[in-house]
């Protein structure tokens, strides 16, 4: 699954950032960021994780990311690791808005605190990312965003709705950032993925009754994998897509 990629010429020596990159879909990025000759910063909390990936990628002879460990939830902090992942690797053209948590949640127990918390998990930084590297951007001539949104609001999945309403969101923001970008050459893209299988899926949720009832709902009848969404976001940053911008990109194996 991480072999047969197309290469992108446009991609090597861009700086990107991937927010959530140090497991599941956010270190299939990292990855294949680095693969494509990228320079990649990732933010993320979970440091054992992030070394592991580190050393997985230098176990295979490619050059380190630059690993910054931020609460994303901290505003301040986003806006500092932002400036010094630009500081150590130059101007961010490609940014990636994967960081998310999809913990399940009755409606009858979501205080005030828990929503504003989960806005600030899923919603809240991405706005904040958009907002630190679009200078960036703009001194460069362009630049490519990548929002990640979730087919779970179009499924009308309930049991989590804190987690729904952030999701749905991010489509507007993304919208309206395109809009607001594009005159600077900057493209602002929606990525709205399926039921990808990262470990914390399989552990948590991915039962035998599941996978029939997930697999019966796809066109294709093959489950998702995080390397199908690196596609993806592969694509999007690079000049290939030079013209694709104020979309939802939905890769689900055609569930919707």
């Amino acid at each position: 699954m991480t072999d047969n990629f197309a290469p992108y010429p446009s991609l090597r020596d861009r700086v990107v950032l991937v927010t959530g990159g140090a497991s599941g879909i956010g270190a299939e990025h990292v990855t294949q960021f680095t693969r494509q000759g990228a320079k990649v910063a990732f933010l993320d909390i979970a440091d054992t994780e992030a070394d592991a990936l580190t050393q997985t990628l230098a176990a295979a002879h490619l050059p380190p990311p630059l690993y910054l460990r931020c609460d994303l939830k901290n505003i301040a902090a986003l806006q500092s690791a932002i400036a010094e992942a630009a500081n150590r690797l130059g101007p961010i053209t490609v940014l990636v808005n994967n960081a998310a948590n999809d913990q399940r949640h009755g409606y009858e127990d979501v205080t005030v605190e828990f929503w504003d918390e989960r806005m600030a998990t899923n919603l809240r930084h991405q706005f904040f990312a958009i907002q630190a590297v679009a200078p960036m951007m703009r001194g460069a001539g362009g630049g490519s965003i990548i929002n990640f949104g979730s087919i779970s609001w179009h499924a009308s999945q309930g049991g989590m709705p804190a987690y729904t309403t952030a999701k749905a969101a991010v489509e507007g923001l993304t919208k309206g950032m395109a809009r607001d970008l594009g005159p600077h050459g900057i493209r602002v893209n929606c990525i709205i993925p399926g039921w990808i299988m990262t470990q914390r899926q399989i552990d948590l949720w991915l039962t035998p009754e599941a996978e029939t009832k997930l697999l019966a709902a796809q066109c294709l009848k093959t489950k998702l994998m995080p390397a199908d969404v690196a596609r993806m976001v592969l694509w999007l940053a690079s000049d290939d897509s030079r013209m694709c911008s104020s979309q939802l990109w939905v890769v689900d194996g055609g569930r919707l």
